[in-house]
């Protein structure tokens, strides 16, 4: 899918128009428009309909902008501006509104895939690290929380789309902030995308160290745990180590049980047993066990809810099963 920037450019050089062009006719700066046109400048809901009705393009660049925009109410807004101008009185209620946003733009990668929103969430990213650099008081804590979770979703975004390198620089500085703050939960899940990279990058050493340390992390959610144990058993799989990958299959399968009767963490809502699944499937393919893996990753698929079933991450795993069946 493409980003805002991308539409925008696509659609000003069918217009036949510059930017200085379009950017007088939209009453703007032609360094705004550049911004625009790179993602480096988020764009409210009221200039990308401006913008469709100069261009003809049918609410096309409202509907991208729309993820940027209409996540926090008016209230919200004043309240996130006010915290901006004075950190130090952050309030219960300034957190609340950065975390519910936080939980709506993961809704919306489930939905709309990674690209739009990374223009979005990382000036959320930025807004939210300046705060914590200047906060004090109770809430501070809680603010460091979401500002860990902020960044690490950030750097989800950026593995989802192959921006390898800040990709890792994103969730090593999240991985440190968990730390500082004491969340085995967050710090776990950050190891966890560290691996999900490395299997993308087909470094099965990688997978196995990643998914080991997010295993082992302390604090870790029991449901992390067991997804863990699957991934890292994948990878062993792939190394040529099936005892190993069947050990801690084993381990999974002793750990989710326990892990159903409890709520998944907040951060990680969708370490589901039948999200798990998926990632016993793929280890099962790893050890050519292909009846087995298309048994689970068939389940888990199926068994998504509808707003996560057509996520671009859903493909790893539809390829998997594709894989499975053709050889079971």
């Amino acid at each position: 899918m493409e980003t805002f920037g991308q539409a925008l450019r696509r659609l000003r050089a069918l217009a036949g128009l510059s930017q200085p062009q379009l950017a007088r006719q939209a009453h703007i700066s032609q360094s705004s428009l550049s911004r625009y046109e790179s993602d480096r400048q988020t764009v409210d809901v009221s200039m990308a309909r401006r913008l469709d009705e100069l261009l003809g393009s049918d609410e096309e660049l409202t509907t991208l902008a729309a993820p940027a925009s209409g996540l926090l109410t008016p209230d919200d807004q004043q309240r996130l501006a006010r915290g901006l101008e004075q950190p130090y009185r952050i309030d219960a209620a300034t957190v609340t509104a950065l975390a519910d946003m936080l939980a709506a733009q993961r809704g919306l990668d489930d939905t709309l895939g990674p690209e739009p929103l990374i223009p979005a969430v990382m000036a959320q990213v930025d807004t939210v690290l300046g705060l914590m650099r200047q906060a004090s008081g109770r809430h501070q804590h809680s603010l460091a929380e979401v500002g860990a979770e902020y960044v690490q979703f950030a750097g989800w975004l950026h593995a989802e789309t192959r921006r390898d390198r800040d990709a890792v620089r994103l969730l090593s500085e999240a991985e440190q902030v968990a730390d500082e703050i004491g969340n085995g939960i967050l710090a776990a899940q950050a190891a966890n995308f560290k691996g999900y990279l490395a299997r993308q990058q087909g470094n099965s050493r990688g997978v196995v160290r990643w998914f080991l340390a997010e295993h082992h992390t302390p604090g870790a959610h029991i449901a992390q745990r067991v997804g863990a144990a699957a991934q890292a058993a994948q990878g062993y799989a792939e190394l040529g180590q099936p005892d190993n990958a069947l050990r801690l299959l084993d381990t999974a399968g002793e750990l989710i049980d326990a892990a159903a009767r409890e709520e998944p963490p907040r951060t990680a809502y969708w370490l589901t047993p039948t999200f798990h699944r998926l990632n016993i499937g793929l280890a099962h393919l790893a050890l050519a066990d292909h009846t087995t893996a298309s048994d689970h990753l068939s389940a888990g698929l199926n068994g998504l809810p509808p707003d996560q079933r057509t996520g671009e991450w859903t493909v790893e795993y539809r390829e998997a099963l594709d894989r499975a069946e053709q050889h079971r």
